[in-house]
């Protein structure tokens, strides 16, 4: 059976709950999905599809708990071979352009290392929305016949 990794990029906990939150959709649709807080890139390519959930930090950076996996994935360079992957980036638009900075690095990282993209960045701003798990859960539900 195949398994959809979520990588979580979170520094307090939302993005994790937004994670957990889609890994019980994914249940509840007969998919079976792993979370991965501290990933290696062989977690990444046993997924049969990539989900990642982030939030940003800093100026626009990832996350302390996913640095590594990017850097590891910049370095590594394992290609996806058109893998289908989604990207949603958790940020704060009154930070201008570092907004959903951290989604916008993973999102361009899975272009170049040829993955298929099943939908754009899906940028959510917490100066919009106080439920993000909502907002995400329901762009992936309507995602779910090109994750499985």
């Amino acid at each position: 059976m195949s398994k959809i990794g979520i990588f979580v990029g979170s520094v307090y906990g939302n993005a994790q709950n937004v994670a957990e939150d889609v890994q019980t959709m994914l249940a509840a649709n007969g998919l079976d999905a792993d979370i991965y807080k501290d990933p290696s890139v062989a977690d990444f390519q046993a997924a049969s599809s990539v989900i990642v959930i982030s939030s940003t930090t800093g100026q626009g950076d990832v996350p302390p708990n996913l640095e590594f996996f990017i850097e590891d994935l910049r370095s590594a360079f394992p290609l996806m071979a058109n893998k289908p992957f989604a990207v949603a980036g958790l940020g704060d638009s009154s930070y201008h352009d570092s907004f959903c900075g951290a989604g916008r690095q993973i999102f361009e990282l899975l272009i170049e290392l040829q993955g298929k993209p099943i939908a754009d960045l899906l940028e959510v701003d917490a100066c919009e929305t106080l439920e993000p798990e909502v907002e995400v859960v329901n762009w992936l539900k309507s995602l779910l016949s090109h994750l499985s």
